[in-house]
């Protein structure tokens, strides 16, 4: 083999490599956000999956991106303009996934409701006999959480029976 086609295959292994590792993490921060979404059901499997990616997607984002800028480098080198411009645009979603691999996006989505405020059950005309409620009861002090309401916020901070609770679903 020439070292022209040599040179050529390298090339070619340096742009794949930097094609798989710009697509692993990318999978790396957007799984855990497809496998943990608000509304659907989720197994035991699918949340240690997602929670052992969030855990790692940190530091493999950071190895992703120095080693793309290893191989950019390397391609920079010999490339015209326009993979030139390819090569940087390549970097930018790199860099996206490293942020987002630090930010907590769980809460962007289960964010508590900040300004509660209950009524008593004789009073509750919002809650159908059919709802389905998530229900404390404490000291002799009983609540009750309509289900359809928690679902998008997940918690809510009260007091039962004198005692301050966090009832979350």
């Amino acid at each position: 083999m020439s070292v022209a086609k040599k040179k050529s295959a390298w090339r070619l292994l340096a742009w794949l490599g930097l094609l798989i590792i710009l697509a692993a993490a990318l999978a790396s921060v957007l799984m855990p956000v497809w496998i943990v979404m608000p509304f659907k059901p989720e197994t035991q499997r699918g949340l240690s999956i997602a929670y052992t990616l969030r855990s790692w997607s940190p530091v493999f984002t950071i190895a992703a991106f120095v080693i793309s800028c290893v191989l950019v480098g390397y391609l920079w080198r010999s490339t015209r303009w326009f993979a030139r411009v390819a090569l940087a645009l390549l970097l930018l979603p790199l860099l996206a996934a490293g942020w987002f691999a630090r930010q907590n996006h769980f809460e962007w989505m289960f964010n508590p409701l900040a300004h509660s405020s209950y009524v008593k059950a004789a009073d509750a005309s919002f809650v159908a006999d059919s709802d389905m409620v998530l229900a404390v009861a404490n000291n002799g002090e009983a609540v009750a959480y309509p289900i359809r309401l928690m679902a998008y916020h997940h918690v809510v901070q009260d007091v039962v029976g004198g005692t301050p609770i966090v009832a979350t679903y």
